[in-house]
């Protein structure tokens, strides 16, 4: 077995897990369990991390891919979670993450007979960008109709008011998720994904860490732990379960479902604000690059997490919001690029209130043996939330050694790894993505930069070094998408990537971005990946047919054929 070979890479983090004695075993590799890992091992803890799937692989890749400041909680009299809201934002998109965090311009129009009006919008929006200590991107605006039109011409004109024009932010989430977890393991934490949490130990009534099987390759093994935190998301109670069979659910999970469509049939320049035609609730029509992300639905639901899935209704929901406000668009099932779903993890509420209304605030719970479990929480606050955590930690760590001492939270002020490089004067990031433009191989043209720019920060030079190197690199996966050939050989080499799926959904995002699916070019990521982990032909085939029949099970469920023609898969892709 060569070094460096995925089999060889888990076998030594199986030993690091299970030869040490951690400060604190994390359960959950989204974006609360990464938050609060990197938090605990810059603080000084012992820290280790496992995910039962990919990082990042449920809730946290399924979001509509904002860190905003949340305007329509204002509605529901969340004063305190638009303030945190806000300020955290703040520090991701000028701090912490600006390669990810980019400003985007929101367009909220007003029709009769809309709930909320003009003058308690305006006033709702003077509260959010009070809120924000009046260092938004920009203040809002308000247009009238003629305005209004001339911004969005495809809009629908019919009972339109007008409309206000603010700003918040967009991020890719799984990316966001990843750079944590890395930042994390460059902190002194010990993270591995696919570890699936069997059992919870105890050591004379109290939690002592948990035994883990590797659900790639089958073995199992214990890790000792001084203290347990359960970042599971919609597993929660699951763990908790493990904890206390008796333990009452505390958690209401909903569902959400975005989708996918050609961004040129729908015509918004803007993020449009919608209000779904059949309960008028508010979701986003949001451009990203030539197509638009639209969501999200909010269902409860009752089944097993791993099971959610886009359903035909779902859809169908979403395509009635857009043709509704763009009605020249006229849409239909067959025009879906893609879709996916996920789950809320909110804390249950007392009262019968609808799943929007439900507060997206966290709430930690301890039980009587020491295990404490996050529920609820936004992608924007996860890095506050993760310091409350942490701050528990610390403190049920002094009990046992006084004398110890912890470093503060350094979350704030350290830089995610795309943003960690000293920037030399000129100043910001700004600055440093036109110098690294300046410099970029000949054969990488400026979009090429743009995009690598805007996913890796600043290590896009050492990304732009391997393609300027290698041609074939510097390819495209498909011709309809940005992403390089390069990129998924990097997330297999660098970034734990463990599967097609990983790849595929996660770090090069294709799968819900490409009509067919990415199948056309699953063997080629297959192959790619083959020449980094070490896999011999029979895994290479079992991942690539996970892959596969994950994409047909899906589109199934969504009502899409199960496969495009081949033919048509074909002509899309590079030659």
């Amino acid at each position: 077995m060569a070094e460096g070979t995925l089999r060889a890479r888990r076998a030594a983090l199986a030993r690091a897990l299970a030869g040490s004695t951690f400060d604190l075993l994390v359960i959950g590799g989204g974006i609360n369990g990464a938050g609060i890992a990197r938090d605990a091992a810059l603080r000084g803890l012992s820290v280790a991390l496992v995910e039962q799937g990919d990082f990042a692989s449920g809730t946290s890749s399924k979001s509509s891919k904002l860190i905003h400041g949340g305007l329509r909680y204002l509605e529901n009299y969340e004063f305190g979670l638009v303030l945190e809201a806000s300020r955290e934002r703040d520090i991701l998109r000028r701090h912490l993450a600006p390669h990810l965090v980019h400003p985007m311009p929101f367009v909220f129009p007003i029709f009769r007979g809309d709930p909320v009006g003009r003058l308690r919008l305006t006033a709702g929006l003077w509260v959010y960008d009070g809120l924000a200590a009046f260092g938004n991107i920009a203040r809002h605006r308000s247009w009238g109709r003629r305005t209004t039109l001339r911004h969005e011409p495809q809009l629908r004109a019919d009972g339109l008011h007008g409309a206000m024009h603010y700003y918040d932010c967009w991020t890719d989430d799984a990316r966001l998720t990843l750079e944590t977890v890395l930042a994390a393991v460059a902190a002194g934490a010990v993270a591995c994904n696919y570890l699936g949490v069997a059992e919870l130990r105890r050591d004379s009534g109290r939690l002592a860490g948990a035994c883990v099987v590797d659900r790639l390759h089958g073995a199992s093994f214990a890790i000792v732990a001084r203290q347990v935190v359960n970042a599971t998301g919609p597993w929660l109670d699951h763990i908790r379960r493990l904890d206390d069979p008796a333990a009452a659910p505390v958690l209401r999970l909903t569902k959400g479902v975005h989708i996918l469509l050609p961004r040129d049939r729908v015509g918004n320049a803007h993020a449009i604000v919608l209000r779904a035609p059949r309960d008028g609730r508010v979701m986003f029509a949001i451009p990203w690059d030539e197509q638009i992300l639209v969501g999200t639905t909010d269902t409860d639901y009752e089944g097993m997490p791993e099971a959610v899935v886009a359903e035909a209704d779902d859809v169908r929901y979403l395509l009635d919001a857009v043709n509704h406000y763009f009605p020249a668009a006229r849409l239909a099932e067959r025009d879906v690029i893609g879709a996916y779903a996920g789950l809320r993890p909110l804390v249950a509420p007392l009262g019968a209130m609808s799943p929007s209304e439900t507060s997206r605030e966290e709430e930690i719970f301890e039980s009587s043996s020491g295990l404490l479990s996050l529920g609820g929480g936004k992608l924007t606050t996860y890095r506050r939330v993760a310091e409350r955590v942490v701050d528990r930690v610390v403190a049920r760590l002094r009990v046992c050694d006084p004398e110890r001492r912890f470093g503060p939270c350094r979350t704030a002020v350290t830089p995610l790894p795309g943003a960690a490089v000293k920037i030399p004067e000129g100043g910001g990031f700004g600055g440093f993505a036109k110098r690294v433009r300046a410099s970029a191989p000949p054969a990488l043209d400026d979009a090429v930069v743009r995009h690598l720019l805007d996913r890796y920060g600043t290590e896009a030079p050492e990304v732009m070094a391997l393609l300027g190197a290698d041609p074939h690199a510097a390819g495209r996966l498909l011709e309809t998408l940005p992403y390089r050939r390069g990129e998924a050989t990097r997330a297999a080499a660098t970034e734990m990537a463990a599967t097609v799926d990983d790849t595929l959904r996660r770090r090069v995002p294709i799968a819900f971005r490409d009509r067919a699916g990415g199948l056309a070019i699953a063997a080629e990521v297959a192959a790619l990946m083959r020449a980094v982990l070490g896999w011999d032909a029979e895994e290479t085939a079992r991942a690539l047919d996970a892959y596969r029949e994950g994409i047909a099970s899906e589109r199934v469920r969504r009502g899409a054929d199960a496969a495009e023609p081949e033919a048509n898969v074909n002509r899309r892709r590079r030659a």
